[in-house]
């Protein structure tokens, strides 16, 4: 059976700074819709951290800047969002051509249609209302090289069914079907019994340290409304099991990266004072009133 992977078609796009982009071998960015602002990222301990503004959609933007095809398997508060099980590195993602720049928004329903990212809060993000909270807060992007195909030679006088056969494996690609999630937020009383796993193995492996006092409530991201959003299947081959960069960008609200120490806010500009502030000169006639 073919396997097949997610392709992502151009689009209209929003321009993104690759300034404030993560990676090497693809660029990732967020991109706030609802005010067209790519968020900045600030890097504290070790990791990359924006700031969402709660009730936002937003998109993750990946670049690719290398000069052949990446595939790049997508996941938001440790779900795929193409299929919407508990990511890994071995599930479907969206396929890039050279210099490719693609914006992905939503929780993939159909080849045409997604449900939209949205900044809410973390008991209202999908991945909680599907029984998964342990890691709210966090996007990543694993991405891999393209296997470039190998030319077969047979000597002449071997004929064609004496081949030796290939490996196990080396004619397929080694894609999970890219299926469609059948499971929502109101229909989350369905998940099946491995989910529960992963969910028990990841709060063993939780530390125990107390969390810090936040001012806001955690961020999470929501399964927004419907919107249009066409892809096509492509095969892919992937040059190595492992990903050949993994890029992990996490997210909360501004309030809370300040309490945490990430964020400075800015001070208030003081306002500066007038020698004479009820005497106004006029230079014109005024504007009769109404």
């Amino acid at each position: 059976m073919k396997r097949t992977a997610c392709f992502a078609t151009l689009a209209a796009l929003l321009t993104s700074h690759d300034a404030l982009a993560v990676g090497a071998i693809a660029n990732v960015t967020i991109i706030d819709r609802d005010s067209g602002v790519t968020l900045s990222t600030h890097f504290y301990h070790g990791e990359y951290w924006v700031a969402g503004t709660p009730g936002a959609r937003y998109a993750i933007e990946i670049h690719n800047c290398v000069g052949g095809r990446l595939l790049a398997v997508t996941s938001v508060d440790g779900v795929n969002v193409l299929s919407g099980a508990t990511a890994g590195w071995d599930q479907a993602g969206y396929v890039y051509n050279p210099g490719e720049r693609y914006q992905i928004t939503g929780w993939r329903k159909t080849n045409a249609e997604v449900a939209a990212f949205t900044f809410t809060d973390s008991s209202n993000s999908y991945a909680e209302r599907t029984r998964r909270p342990a890691n709210v807060g966090v996007i990543g992007v694993a991405v891999f090289r393209e296997r470039q195909p190998q030319a077969l030679y047979a000597p002449p006088n071997i004929a064609p069914s004496a081949r030796q056969p290939e490996a196990p494996g080396a004619g397929e690609s080694n894609l999970e079907l890219a299926r469609q999630s059948t499971v929502t937020a109101a229909t989350a009383a369905g998940l099946s019994a491995g989910i529960a796993a992963d969910q028990a193995r990841a709060s063993a492996a939780t530390p125990s340290t107390a969390p810090l006092s936040m001012p806001a409530p955690k961020l999470g991201t929501g399964h927004g409304e419907r919107e249009y959003s066409y892809v096509e299947n492509t095969e892919f081959r992937r040059m190595q099991s492992e990903p050949n960069e993994v890029i992990r960008i996490r997210y909360d609200s501004l309030d809370n990266l300040v309490a945490m120490g990430i964020v400075r806010r800015p001070r208030p500009t003081p306002p500066v004072p007038n020698p004479f502030p009820d005497s106004q000169e006029r230079q014109f006639v005024p504007d009769p009133p109404g």
